[in-house]
């Protein structure tokens, strides 16, 4: 199978690319970047794109499955416009793409809390792009709905920082419907997408499927064993 990966630089994204790397099942992994990556293997692909014109590399979306780390912070984006610009944006012009190219699978990256209805900006906005996917009929599309992602981060997020030295501990009393809410290591988030990706080599689309994974059903489909 082919996978296209957005978000191969961030945190969950690295994981995942590594992980789709390592598989048979997986034939050729397909990065769109802005900088190319210093590393070298013969499953990747890499192709510089200008995200602000990702139709005119509509060819690189003709995969099965597209997996989208794609994200970026209102601090680091500088805007609230500009964020939008990103996690919606960029994100719905890759399924709109994706879909139209006939991939067969989208795995979303989204997070805990996503409502269009939200009062909260990123959640909303959040919400409003898995509402999106959502209308473009994908035969299997799979929502993430982590809570704080654990892990070395290449950028520091103080808030994220200080919320890593005590989850920990949180987690121990996050049960029942509260589990969902637990922090969890992007590690684990990327060996789920993986293997959630992978298992739809065997999968047929009869019907249109969504899933919406939060902490249980991720740490679950990290631990299959393919």
């Amino acid at each position: 199978m082919k996978v296209l990966l957005l978000g191969a630089t961030g945190l969950t994204g690295g994981f995942v690319l590594n992980g789709l790397l390592a598989r048979d099942e997986v034939e050729q992994v397909v990065v769109p970047v802005r900088k190319r990556l210093q590393l070298v293997h013969s499953k990747l692909h890499q192709q510089e794109v200008d995200f602000d014109h990702m139709g005119d590399h509509a060819a690189l979306f003709e995969v099965d499955v597209i997996i989208c780390c794609l994200g970026t912070t209102i601090k680091k984006a500088g805007s609230q416009a500009q964020f939008r610009k990103v996690d919606y944006g960029y994100c719905l012009k890759a399924a709109e793409l994706g879909r139209a190219a006939n991939a067969r699978g989208f795995i979303l990256m989204s997070a805990i809390g996503s409502s269009s209805s939200s009062t909260i900006f990123y959640n909303r906005v959040k919400g409003e792009l898995e509402d999106a996917i959502k209308g473009l009929g994908y035969p299997y599309l799979s929502i993430y709905h982590p809570s704080l992602l654990l892990g070395d981060r290449s950028e520091h997020r103080l808030g994220e920082a200080a919320g890593a030295r005590v989850m920990p501990l949180i987690n121990r009393v996050l049960l029942g419907p509260l589990e969902k809410y637990r922090a969890i290591e992007a590690a684990t988030v990327g060996r789920a997408m993986v293997n959630e990706a992978c298992s739809l080599v065997s999968q047929s689309a009869a019907e249109q499927v969504v899933q919406v994974r939060e902490y249980p059903d991720i740490v679950k489909l990290a631990e299959h064993t393919a």
